[in-house]
């Protein structure tokens, strides 16, 4: 069973990165501007729940790939993932969001690339 089904499936912090690294998923962190700045996973795209809400398109290099969707503990990411199904794409979030994430020892960066925070 693929992990990327559309079902109820999350991933852990360490299963996420592993479909992220090699490319197969892009990891799609949803969380404002402010919480992107502060930090976020390497190679993370970004399009926060509001605008995702408010039917802004994936980024380019998100469309047509499986998505691993991430927020700050988890909630707002099983809404994307709610959101992206009901258009066909395929996405699991990540159980425990970045803080679970930070917490397992996974880089964080911030805006300038710099060691960072969960906010």
């Amino acid at each position: 069973m693929s992990l990327l089904r559309r079902d109820t499936a999350r991933l852990t912090p360490g299963q996420a990165r592993v479909r992220t690294a090699d490319g197969d998923a892009v990891l799609l962190d949803v969380r404002e501007q402010a919480e992107w700045n502060a930090g976020h996973a390497p190679g993370a795209v970004h399009l926060p729940l509001s605008r995702l809400a408010g039917g802004a398109g994936l980024p380019a290099s998100a469309q047509g790939r499986p998505l691993v969707v991430i927020c700050r503990s988890g909630h707002r990411s099983r809404q994307a993932v709610g959101l992206l199904a009901g258009h066909g794409a395929e996405a699991v979030d990540v159980k425990g969001g970045m803080s679970a994430w930070a917490s397992a020892g996974l880089p964080v960066v911030d805006a300038r690339g710099s060691s960072g925070r969960i906010a």
